[in-house]
């Protein structure tokens, strides 16, 4: 059971974090879930707005004993984001980056997706030395909570050698930062006994050999077990000692409210290559030749993990044609600063790889789509393999490490655990440089209990790595899941160092209990997450969070994720008997994971098992539609026309009234018959547009049907509207486009798609595709659509009823008429708004393709991500375009633009309300730069 906040308590919490404490049951339990295999219900979600805010948290808990757990991006593995007390969500908030010394340091906050920091750092030819599978969900403050390392910085460039200095907030309060010149001066003046404690553990450990023999061992390999107890070999001062102890303590000791990094060079050249061996052996046999070539890294793949990467829509012939039987692989890379150093390198290396046994010739690419196909199929493999675990069970992916001379020895050893144990289908990966291996078990956990095999197969993994010389955790984290092992793997006297270090820093114990040094001894085999099945749409779902960075509502209502527990939390409820939980959840849900959602498919971009939570959404709208509301769409859906007129004059006619009145009079509709129903007018809206009409040619080039967003909005101020760009283009390109007869009734389905209304979108899957097919000669011409989203459901349309091949207009300009153009006006700069329906397609190298002929530079701003206005969405919620443009519209607001452009109408309008600066369709832009 979750423990309550009592009435005084809960009044204590608001007042040391004003209008950041939650309790609702859909708050707490959408973030109760996190990408490990254990699962506990918070009693409260506290989200503080910055350090300060953090202090009086701390100040609060240690006061009265209420226990806090901080997590991020949700990403980490091992437990240690999970908790019953307060849960402290440093996410929303702390999201500020500054790029220092030309790039070679950066100073960034917790909630800053790592990701994200490498994309500011692109620009300078840097990066973050740790570089995890997980960079795309993963943020800073896990980063540094765990000590991160990732594919190709070993044990030299990962968190703990990388970070420079930190602002931390202590448990008493205090802040401290570590890269003030007068730091260890401040902290022996505000926290003596912690200033004391830490130079007698560092006295303590140096005095004792067989302590100082330990550590060298231990952190020869990559190692997150326990405290970095490294540290006291490493640094001298408390103030170092604490930046660097705060590493991969699972935010036990401190709080990292902000971290100073060193970057490291972010080789822009490299060659990559799959190795195939016969067996996981003779891969493994390779390894000193390979590690000799001098490769950045060299990942492993075993047979289980090979037969899931076949499966990736990314994946080469090559890789799909293989007959996986015991097959294994070896992904390598080589990174140079410029082409000759790789050159040179590769050449270096080749005899080598001519001597290896490979299945097949070594070959190597330096072509940045094959190389990225490659690593997001090795990035994306856990949770891949998780999706393809048998429905009902529970993913757990460990990871330890032991000396590269041992790996093949521990391989072997670790196959026949899995056979003696009967866990079927699992699958071994990972660093293979670093002798740091992965694997993945599915588990079925009845009720939260761990079956016996479990404990077992855990007892004896244990006994197998210590064996070897090895850690239990090499990047993961200690979490819950190997804290009671921590004394087995170092010993009495540096686990007492530990326990030693834990009470100085945090002495009330309040600071993630049962995480990383545990009392219990069973704590691994408790609390361990059911997963029920629910909805075939998504039970695939592992949890991961890889969509949640991507999702425009994330920061308004929930996530991909959140929806897809929720609904799952719904069904255990419901199991349990308990209706009131199951029918608060399902209220929440309504708007919290239904209405808010932009069902723009961004999460699938992202998700390696695929999942389009939007389909969820659209079948869940779909059921809660009556038959008024289908059989009235439906209608629709046969009077297109009329009904996109009626709406254009609907929109003219409000613009000739006084503001006041339309906004009244939907405030008040809305009010009385749900937002979900009535738009909200505002005076930002443009007017109605105009009637599309056809365009006869002979021999036409192709057809173009305009988007019906052209009729419902007028363009933007100074503008002439796609459609008109577009056949202006093309006349002027020597192209002839056909727009056929009866356009103003073809849609492409998307208005009745997005909101469930299944018997409208049935209609027009009967009506357009063969009106399509006709118009374009039985599919022998292109058809070409205006807008992004458009030229997507026309595809869908087309894929489902039969149809022509569907091309977007941006794509069309930048291959056909583009070559054909001149530019004679160039705009100095260009703030340039994808949307998720191009990034989707594909579009992006088009996209920069015609708005690098638009303007001199262009720039795709940073925190630039789906509008989320999303056809009618920002019209029934503008909350969520204004939450999802938020940090576009602040980094638009940074300098100013010559111009401003995107790729869909909806999508125009929303940035223009949350920049207020003048967006238009890109051809428009290109139309004007070639007059």
């Amino acid at each position: 059971m979750t423990p309550e906040l009592s009435g005084a308590a809960l009044a204590a919490l608001e007042a040391a974090v004003p209008g950041g404490v939650r309790t609702g049951a859909a708050d707490r339990l959408r973030l109760a879930h996190d990408a490990s295999h254990y699962l506990l219900h918070p009693s409260a979600v506290v989200t503080p707005t910055d350090a300060e805010q953090v202090g009086a948290l701390l100040r609060h808990s240690r006061r009265t004993g209420t226990p806090l757990t901080f997590r991020s991006g949700g990403t980490s593995l091992s437990g240690q984001a999970v908790t019953d007390r307060l849960l402290v969500d440093t996410r929303r908030h702390f999201r500020e980056l500054t790029v220092l010394d030309d790039g070679r340091r950066v100073r960034v906050q917790p909630g800053v997706v790592l990701r994200q920091v490498n994309a500011r750092l692109a620009p300078y030819g840097r990066k973050l030395g740790p570089d995890p599978a997980s960079e795309s969900a993963c943020t800073v403050g896990g980063v540094v909570a765990n000590n991160s390392s990732g594919m190709t910085c070993g044990t030299e460039f990962n968190t703990y050698r990388t970070l420079e200095s930190a602002r931390l907030v202590l448990p008493s309060g205090t802040v401290l930062d570590t890269g003030a010149p007068d730091a260890d001066e401040w902290l022996r003046a505000a926290e003596p006994e912690l200033h004391a404690g830490l130079l007698r553990l560092r006295d303590r450990v140096r005095g004792n050999p067989d302590s100082v023999r330990r550590v060298r061992a231990q952190y020869a390999m990559k190692n997150t077990m326990g405290y970095g107890v490294n540290a006291f070999l490493d640094h001298d001062t408390p103030a170092e000692l604490l930046t660097r102890l705060v590493v991969g303590s699972e935010g036990t000791l401190a709080f990292v409210a902000e971290a100073t990094l060193r970057t490291v060079p972010a080789h822009r050249h490299a060659a990559t290559g799959l190795l195939v061996f016969a067996d996981l052996a003779t891969a493994m046999a390779a390894m000193p030749a390979l590690v000799a070539a001098g490769p950045a890294a060299i990942e492993l793949l075993d047979a289980a993990a090979l037969r899931v990467a076949q499966t990736d829509p990314k994946a080469d012939a090559a890789l799909r044609g293989l007959p996986v039987s015991a097959h294994a692989a070896l992904l390598v890379e080589w990174q140079e600063a410029d082409p000759d150093a790789l050159a040179a390198r590769l050449a270096e290396a080749r005899p080598a790889l001519a001597e290896l046994p490979l299945t097949g010739p070594a070959r190597l690419t330096g072509d940045a789509s094959a190389r990225a196909a490659l690593w997001h199929i090795r990035k994306g493999l856990y949770a891949a393999v998780a999706g393809a675990r048998p429905a009902g069970t529970t993913a757990l992916l460990e990871d330890v490490a032991v000396p590269v001379a041992a790996l093949a020895d521990t391989c072997a050893a670790l196959a026949d655990l899995f056979a003696r144990h009967r866990y079927e289908q699992s699958v071994i990966f990972g660093h293979a440089k670093d002798g740091n291996l992965h694997f993945m078990l599915n588990e079925r956990f009845a009720d939260g209990a761990a079956p016996a095999r479990y404990a077992d197969f855990t007892e004896e993994l244990v006994d197998l790595v210590l064996g070897r010389g090895g850690t239990l955790k090499a990047e993961h984290g200690t979490g819950r899941v190997m804290a009671p092992y921590v004394r087995r793997q170092f010993g009495a006297e540096l686990y007492a160092v530990m326990r030693e270090l834990k009470t100085l820093c945090d002495p009330g114990g309040v600071l993630n209990p049962g995480v990383l040094l545990a009392d219990d001894p069973t704590v691994h085999l408790r609390h361990l997450k059911t997963v029920p099945t629910v909805e075939e749409e998504v039970d695939r779902c592992v949890e991961c969070g890889y969509c949640e960075p991507v999702c425009p509502s994330r920061d308004l209502t929930t996530t991909p994720r959140q929806r897809i527990v929720l609904r799952r939390e719904i069904a255990a409820a419901r199991a349990d008997g308990d209706l009131a939980l199951a029918g608060e959840l399902e209220r929440a849900y309504d708007y919290d994971a239904v209405d808010t959602c932009a069902v723009d498919g961004m999460c699938a971009t992202a998700c390696p098992v695929l999942i389009n939570t939007g389909d969820l959404v659209r079948r869940l709208r779909a059921e809660r539609h009556g038959r008024a509301a289908q059989a009235g769409w439906r209608g629709a859906a046969h009077r297109w026309a009329a009904t996109t007129r009626g709406m254009a004059r609907g929109l003219d006619l409000a613009g000739a009234l006084p503001p006041a009145l339309p906004e009244a009079a939907t405030r008040a509709a809305r009010a009385l018959l749900g937002p979900e129903r009535v738009p909200q007018w505002r005076r930002d809206l443009p007017g109605g547009g105009t009637v599309r009409r056809p365009h006869p040619v002979d021999d036409p080039d192709a057809v173009f049907v305009p988007s019906c967003l052209g009729t419902l909005f007028a363009p933007a101020p100074g503008g002439t509207g796609v459609a008109a760009a577009l056949l202006t283009l093309a006349d002027r390109a020597g192209v002839r486009l056909l727009v056929p007869d009866g356009v103003a009734a073809l849609c492409c389905g998307t208005p009745w798609s997005s909101k469930g209304l299944t018997a409208g979108y049935r209609a027009v899957r009967d009506r357009v595709p063969p009106a399509l097919w006709a118009a374009t000669r039985d599919g022998a011409l292109p058809l070409v659509s205006d807008a992004a989203s458009c030229t997507e459901g026309f595809a869908k349309l087309a894929a489902e009823a039969g149809g022509p091949p569907v091309v977007d207009a941006v794509a069309y300009a930048a291959s056909r008429l583009l070559p054909r153009l001149t530019v004679r006006r160039r705009l100095a700069s260009l703030a340039l708004h994808p949307t998720c329906s191009s990034t989707r397609l594909g579009l992006d190298d088009a996209l920069l393709g015609v708005a690098r002929a638009v303007a001199d530079e262009v720039v795709v701003p940073d925190g630039w991500q789906c509008c989320g206005f999303a056809g009618d969405r920002g019209l029934l919620h503008p909350e969520l375009t204004a939450s999802a443009t938020r940090a576009e519209a602040r980094a638009v607001a940074e300098r100013s633009f010559a111009g401003y452009a995107s790729v869909n109408r909806t999508c125009e309008i929303g940035l223009a309300r949350a920049t207020g600066q003048p967006y238009r369709h890109l051809l428009e832009l290109l139309a004007e730069a070639t007059a």
